[in-house]
């Protein structure tokens, strides 16, 4: 589909910056999560696939980071490198400790079906870079849920121990994950303009696939989720160590252009 680009106003700039400057730093720390298994997945061939997943998230960040560079955002390292825990919004769902398989493989297939189902709307956005970026993001993004859907019926249809072991991290990841579909300042007016997907739309289409899934499917049960989320500002204690670690090196070499 052809989209007409959409000269954004100056609000409508500023509420997509953010909202991009939003999805990236999903993809930068659960990238970083992902990349916690390598050299420890269960099999090699997996260490492998997961890592390739990352890679693939840290690109979709570097995508949604150049983006919101046109629109007055920093350069895309200082944004990954240079901010603290206080100034990161991404959800708490992917800030989580890695954990066992189960709940990596649980927690990936709650946020990648979410992930595509957004890009898959964004593509039709009226505002061409974006709907642009999405049309190559969510290729890979299907690939990542059906590698993840995959492993999760896998564990919850194994051994009463796998079965154990992915109830305990949907029970665990469950009252996070709403927190996916919270709306940024300014994004109601960037859906009704079709530059942004109907958030509320792609949370409908996400409950039902993950419905259909993990409890038509897998046999697990969907805890109740809290009527309330905090906002994307309030982290867990996992978040500074997490961003400690990932940006020491860049904050010990500042100057370093050159690796």
């Amino acid at each position: 589909m052809t989209t007409t680009p959409t000269t954004l106003t100056d609000p409508q700039a500023q509420a997509l910056l953010l909202k991009l400057t939003v999805l990236a730093d999903d993809e930068i720390i659960l990238a970083h999560r992902d990349g916690e298994w390598t050299g420890h997945a269960p099999i090699l061939e997996e260490d492998i696939a997961l890592a390739n997943i990352a890679q693939d998230e840290l690109g979709h960040a570097g995508l949604y980071l150049s983006l919101a560079q046109t629109l007055g955002g920093s350069d895309p390292d200082q944004v990954a490198f240079w901010r603290g825990p206080d100034d990161y919004r991404n959800t708490r769902l992917v800030e989580l400790p890695k954990g066992d398989w189960a709940f990596t493989m649980v927690r990936q297939f709650l946020y990648d079906t979410s992930e595509a189902l957004w890009l898959e709307a964004a593509t039709r956005s009226t505002y061409a870079s974006l709907a642009e970026i999405a049309a190559k993001a969510v290729r890979e993004e299907k690939f990542h849920v059906q590698h993840t859907a995959l492993w999760v019926e896998r564990l919850a249809l194994g051994t009463p121990e796998s079965e154990r072991r992915t109830q305990a991290a949907l029970t665990e990841l469950w009252p996070h994950a709403a927190q996916l579909f919270q709306p940024v300042e300014g994004e109601a007016e960037l859906t009704a303009s079709g530059i942004l997907p109907d958030l509320n739309a792609v949370h409908a289409r996400w409950t039902d696939l993950i419905t259909w899934h993990l409890v038509d499917k897998c046999g697990l049960t969907l805890p109740d989720a809290p009527t309330t989320q905090p906002g994307r500002d309030t982290h867990t204690e996992h978040l500074a160590p997490l961003l400690e670690e990932m940006q020491s090196v860049a904050r010990q070499h500042p100057d370093a252009e050159v690796w």
